[in-house]
């Protein structure tokens, strides 16, 4: 019989974790590649019935490289914490494996669900990441951060039709959250770019103007704005960062102040 491994990548996500290995519970393994979380994360994981890996992050390829290498199933179905499998998709694949897959890897369609509504523009639905259910073995991500994969002799990828459910950020304090954390990521993608003022400013802007008119944010109101203004802070703080790294700015040192130091001047 095909046997089954959810993997889940996570870090502080004790807020998220059981209801996203709740809709795995289906599967014969679920494994969770917790990065040494302060919070109750692997605990709770634990207590789900998960097995619990502890992978320092330094990229997101290879937190997932190493998170799929500690699977044992035939397949793997890949999950980030915010990320919820449905009956739909269950069935689907179930009936997938029973028939005979073509394809070694698939996308999977996700549904995005932020500020009390489904979004439908900015570029998130039907939106994809990375092939999340895939035979192990035959493929590898790649990338620093927004991770690409390649494929075992350069197979062609196949896609789903139901979809994964994913609530990206429960609050605005998450949107910013992210934005710091990915663009220190990111900075690490620009180390041979030539970084201005106005080539942050630049690709900021143009990250803005992609989701939100290009993408169809404004068709989401208040939702598809957040998700754009985000993306631009997200991307010029990455090339902010990068600037910074590049300048090495020396820290002003300042000397002791005693009750006897001499005058100055």
């Amino acid at each position: 019989m095909t046997k089954i491994s959810t993997s889940i990548i996570a870090f502080n996500q004790a807020d998220k974790i059981e209801e996203c290995i709740g809709s795995a519970l289906w599967t014969d393994e679920i494994v969770v590649a917790d990065s040494n979380s302060s919070d109750d994360t692997a605990k709770l994981a634990e207590r789900m019935g998960a097995r619990v890996v502890q992978i320092p992050i330094t990229t997101f390829s290879e937190l997932r490289n190493s998170a799929a290498d500690a699977c044992t199933g035939d397949w793997i179905i890949s999950l980030d914490s915010d990320e919820r499998c449905t009956p739909e998709l269950r069935d689907e694949i179930l009936a997938l494996l029973a028939a005979g897959p073509k394809y070694d890897a698939y996308y999977i369609p996700r549904r995005n669900f932020f500020m009390g509504r489904w979004i439908k523009g900015s570029g998130w639905y039907p939106n994809y990441r990375q092939p999340q259910f895939y035979r192990k073995g035959t493929m590898r991500y790649t990338r620093i951060i927004h991770e690409a994969v390649v494929m075992k002799d350069g197979q062609p990828i196949g896609k789903l039709e139901n979809a994964i459910v994913r609530f990206p950020f429960q609050n605005f304090e998450e949107v910013l959250g992210k934005a710091n954390r990915y663009s220190t990521f990111g900075a690490r993608m620009l180390a041979h770019k030539k970084v201005t003022l106005w080539s942050a400013l630049g690709h900021a802007i143009w990250a803005f103007l992609k989701h939100y008119i290009f993408k169809r944010g404004f068709i989401d109101g208040w939702a598809g704005f957040i998700i754009a203004l985000g993306n631009f802070e997200g991307t010029f703080w990455r090339y902010a960062k990068r600037y910074e790294e590049i300048k090495a700015w020396p820290r002003l040192k300042v000397e002791p102040v005693r009750r006897d130091n001499p005058p100055t001047g």
